[in-house]
């Protein structure tokens, strides 16, 4: 972030995720926000500073920092955040040194240099073990600054171990299909958790959602996208009979494209 800079030394926790892991939120989206992530690391950091006025110094260095990202244009916040930054990363520096017991007071503060010299990544590994996983992802899957986005989508995703990638993705299907009936973002998020959500699977369920199926037809639609074999062939059967095989045939193949036509043909 700020060139020239030294940079603090890294803590290597056994826990949680690598600072590789955290570096693919930046990968997956072009808005990534580094005043907001820095924000939302520093407010997550901060309260883990045992020292007082560590944390204060923390605090001070914390609001400069994201006024100049915020306003990256001011030559005056840029000078005012390095000097904030290397104040700050001296003082940790120092107290580290002086340092006696096994557990180090100043990881925290570690952890926050890192951030505030915009090594988000490697801020969140150190992070993690002290401050818990949840609110970081919430803080990236923030950060990424996407529109018709479901968040929470996103960080249940990847509280299951999904990567950020498939993560964003699902989040980004049913943002887009909020409109959907509550049957088919079930459909979703089961289909993303169980990491099949494709294309293919995205196309057919948004026609099954135009379809305007009856519950009814909404309870049939949904056993054959889950693969009911009973179900599957009878629809296929009255695929055939009401004159349309080569839909009956795409149905028995697995194709998802025709569970929309199958369903509407169940009577009301």
């Amino acid at each position: 972030m700020f060139p020239g800079m030294a940079m603090v030394a890294q803590s290597v926790h056994p826990r949680g995720h690598s600072a590789e892991w955290w570096g693919q939120f930046e990968d997956v989206s072009v808005r990534f926000d580094a005043a907001s992530v820095t924000e939302g690391m520093a407010e997550v950091i901060i309260p883990k500073i045992p020292s007082p006025l560590l944390r204060r110094e923390a605090e001070i260095a914390a609001e400069v920092v994201v006024l100049h990202l915020n306003k990256p244009a001011s030559e005056e916040l840029k000078v005012r955040a390095m000097r904030a930054v290397h104040r700050l990363v001296a003082t940790v520096e120092r107290l580290t040194e002086r340092a006696t017991s096994e557990e180090s007071a100043t990881d925290a503060a570690y952890a926050l240099c890192h951030a505030l010299e915009g090594r988000w990544a490697d801020a969140a590994a150190e992070a993690e073990p002290l401050v818990g996983t949840q609110v970081l992802l919430r803080v990236f899957v923030t950060a990424l600054r996407l529109e018709r986005f479901d968040i929470a989508l996103a960080v249940r995703l990847l509280r299951a171990g999904k990567t950020p990638q498939t993560a964003v993705e699902a989040g980004l299907v049913v943002g887009k299909y909020a409109w959907w009936p509550e049957w088919l973002i079930t459909i979703v998020t089961e289909r993303a958790l169980a990491g099949n959500l494709t294309t293919e699977t995205i196309t057919a369920l948004d026609r099954c959602a135009y379809a305007e199926l009856s519950p009814g037809q909404s309870r049939t639609a949904r056993r054959l996208l889950n693969g009911d074999e009973t179900l599957i062939d009878g629809a296929a059967l009255r695929l055939e009979t009401l004159g349309e095989p080569e839909a009956a045939a795409k149905l028995r193949e697995g194709d998802l494209s025709a569970v929309a036509l199958a369903a509407r043909l169940i009577p009301l």
